[in-house]
């Protein structure tokens, strides 16, 4: 009967196979086993650089029967595993291959520990998990071994929970500086999308978000609430009194505009500490976004930290008419939704509060860290997730969390008719 090519590249593919199987098996126990022979190992040889001496299958009979005999065991063997499995090229990487055995399982968790863990529920962690997929699990980046839901999982754990990197790689089953590389990937998967995230209010959007606000204070076309918050860092020793802040204390100054529904439509958290809050802002994207002609005659609220512009209302510092006290009251209730989302913020991701401790990462890292968590908290508004906390009121459902505002450093009133033409129209 003819063979064909087919039949020839199959049984060559079988005997490499073969070999790199009895090689695998061999050598554990003491032989180094090639195509013409096998050498017996000896440690003490080796420790000596003594050369080990191959025996030639050719010239040894004994040697030569044992080999037949030892090879028809083997093939016996293969002959069962091999056409169940496919051929492998090299063999010895599955011996280094670590298994991850998952300690969390997410479907048997409570949905109310799931948020109160995860800060977000079951659905939405398996999305956003699908969302990342392409970036988490690439062949060639990928961390060996770790699941692309436990990658997940222990990053949320993490921002959540404020603790340290070596607690929560032993409750995700993983060694600290494998978290860290998981902590890096996951981090740079969701900046990858955070335009999908952080979004400032489109033109057609304006008339509901102006709606919202005037609900809160009774003040029109307001689109935004904009302030900074102080995320404490252990800042670099070259240049450490750059990030110490008015506190005495190191951090990244955060600017954030917020909606009515305490929804972060911009951040900007790249600057240190030292840096005043005017400075921010005109170093940012928020001037040119404002200053576009679709957006004339809506205003962003301020405190005192901020200039009084055309697009920027900012409280009476002595207010001398009943008209402006009525005003700077309108302002104060309204602006104070930005309070209550650094609240919330800081509340639901334990890691941006200073109970946390200070952050020892690089401001860059911190960077990435603050708006991955605004993002997030995007997400949990977006669908509705309840925030939950262990000694909270109501079986620890709160509904907002209000800090004491702190008192800001004045700036110069630039423009102040627009604020005065404000006041006359709707507080007189």
């Amino acid at each position: 009967m003819a063979v064909t090519p087919a039949a020839v590249r199959t049984e060559a593919v079988r005997t490499a196979t073969a070999g790199a199987h009895r090689h695998w098996l061999l050598k554990p126990i003491g032989f180094n086993v090639n195509q013409c022979g096998f050498a017996l190992r000896s440690s003490t040889a080796y420790r000596h650089s003594v050369p080990r001496q191959r025996i030639d299958l050719t010239s040894h009979c004994h040697t030569s029967r044992l080999w037949e005999r030892t090879c028809g065991l083997i093939d016996s063997v293969l002959a069962v595993v091999l056409p169940r499995h496919p051929p492998l090229g090299n063999a010895r990487r599955w011996r280094n291959l670590p298994v991850y055995t998952p300690l969390v399982d997410l479907l048997t968790m409570e949905e109310r520990h799931v948020i109160l863990t995860y800060r977000l529920d079951r659905a939405t962690i398996h999305e956003l998990c699908a969302q990342l997929e392409a970036d988490l699990m690439s062949p060639i980046r990928q961390p060996t071994g770790i699941p692309l839901l436990v990658q997940v999982l222990s990053v949320l754990h993490f921002l959540a929970s404020g603790s340290f990197q070596t607690t929560v790689a032993i409750s995700s089953g993983m060694s600290q500086p494998m978290f860290s590389k998981v902590l890096s990937r996951v981090l740079s998967a969701l900046l990858k999308h955070m335009q999908s995230y952080i979004v400032f209010p489109e033109v057609g959007d304006l008339p509901t978000v102006k709606g919202d606000f005037y609900a809160l204070g009774h003040i029109p076309n307001i689109i935004g609430a904009i302030d900074g918050t102080h995320v404490a860092l252990v800042p670099p020793r070259e240049s450490e009194q750059v990030y110490r802040n008015r506190k005495s204390y190191h951090s990244m100054n955060v600017q954030m505009v917020c909606l009515a529904d305490q929804y972060i439509s911009h951040v900007n958290a790249k600057f240190p500490g030292s840096v005043h809050d005017a400075y921010i802002l005109w170093n940012s994207s928020i001037p040119y976004v404002m200053d576009q002609p679709q957006r004339h005659r809506v205003w962003l609220l301020g405190d005192s930290g901020y200039p009084n512009l055309s697009w920027l209302l900012t409280p009476v510092r002595n207010p001398r008419t009943r008209a402006e006290e009525r005003y700077n009251e309108a302002h104060g209730q309204t602006r104070r939704v930005i309070e209550r989302t650094f609240g919330l913020l800081k509340a639901r991701f334990r890691f941006l509060h200073m109970t946390g401790g200070s952050l020892m990462y690089s401001p860059k890292k911190v960077c990435q860290i603050v708006v991955a968590c605004c993002m997030l908290h995007n997400l949990a508004l977006r669908r509705q997730m309840p925030f939950l906390q262990e000694d909270g009121p109501d079986g620890g459902v709160v509904a907002a969390v209000e800090p004491v505002e702190s008192e800001e450093e004045e700036a110069e009133e630039d423009d102040i008719d627009n604020r005065n033409t404000v006041i006359e129209q709707y507080f007189q």
